[in-house]
């Protein structure tokens, strides 16, 4: 465990229990007011928004309060004719991130048939150059966005998946880390990009394991949560971009799983509903997803089973019969 002065201490008054029926609510109401002045500030990323929420609430069983004819229309409306991308909302550019949002969405609907496939298709395929994507946004983040997309859509090998491979395993670091590109440094969130693109495409045995789950456990603190690199404060967030990693290197039980959920549920408000990324903090639907995904990882069998590549529930992910690659020790 790394020993750091950038650490949180929990106090004796957070939550200790699992609050279910408080996020089912916050996540049913987020977003209802259109006249927010948070609703109207994070219309740039509305996508992944309904990503992160729909997903919330299909592990937590409770996804039948959310809208569902009105997100498919939505997401129908942000599809480009020309280019066949997605966009974050109506009138925004298209973008692989909030494409990947919107197709995992419609995945767990059953939905895909909604939005023109070929066309994200082609989308998808127009962004792979030999060194990255086209915007010159070479980033290992985009290139897990590709492949997860087209892998949910089962038209992995309409790109040069060995091409792909190369160029994330390029970025990875003396300590078995990876980071945004050649040289970067490694970043749990980035690691998770690209041990999530290597089990998609089931090159899982390219990677130096133990040294790379040693750095990931080291990303532990006194609190019990999970920073992202050294000398960081913990965020909720890396309950799952580091335990997502380790579970699909099958090195999970290398952490103190009893004080990290210790800190996952301390980062609950008892009174809104919700989680933030420390305690105390403003809640929101991403550290919500997260930390109850986090939850899911660590065996709380209140939540449904999240598939640690897709961040997706595994019920979806076997309709799909989807099978990404794990490591066996």
């Amino acid at each position: 465990m790394a020993f750091t002065k950038n650490d949180v201490k929990l106090s004796g008054d957070v939550p200790k229990t699992l609050l279910l029926q408080k996020h089912s609510d916050y996540l049913a109401s987020y977003g209802l007011n259109k006249d927010d002045f948070e609703y109207c500030m994070t219309e740039h990323l509305r996508m992944s928004g309904i990503y992160w929420t729909l997903t919330a609430m299909e592990l937590m069983n409770q996804s039948s309060r959310m809208p569902k004819e009105e997100i498919i229309e939505f997401i129908t409306s942000c599809q480009d004719n020309e280019s066949g991308g997605i966009s974050a909302s109506i009138g925004h550019d298209p973008h692989i991130l909030y494409t990947l949002s919107a197709v995992q969405v419609l995945a767990m609907y059953d939905r895909l048939d909604a939005i023109d496939i070929e066309g994200v298709v082609r989308f998808v395929t127009s962004m792979q150059q030999e060194d990255g994507d086209k915007w010159g946004e070479v980033d290992t983040r985009f290139s897990f966005c590709a492949v997860m997309t087209l892998s949910l859509l089962q038209q992995l090998d309409a790109i040069n998946v060995t091409k792909a491979v190369h160029f994330v395993l390029s970025c990875m670091n003396f300590d078995g880390g990876f980071g945004s590109r050649p040289g970067s440094e490694s970043h749990a969130g980035l690691i998770y990009c690209c041990v999530g693109t290597l089990s998609i495409c089931k090159r899982m045995e390219a990677l130096h394991a133990d040294e790379l789950a040693w750095w990931l456990c080291e990303r532990q603190l006194p609190s019990g949560g999970l920073n992202g690199r050294p000398e960081k404060l913990p965020d909720l967030c890396y309950s799952w971009w580091v335990m997502s990693s380790l579970s699909m290197l099958n090195r999970i039980h290398w952490v103190d799983k009893d004080n990290l959920e210790k800190f996952i549920l301390a980062c609950q408000d008892a009174e809104t509903g919700g989680f933030s990324d420390r305690p105390g903090n403003i809640t929101d639907p991403f550290h919500t997803l997260f930390g109850l995904a986090g939850l899911s990882l660590l065996g709380n069998t209140s939540i449904k089973h999240v598939n640690p590549t897709y961040c997706m529930p595994q019920e979806t992910i076997d309709r799909l019969k989807l099978e990404p690659q794990k490591l066996h020790i």
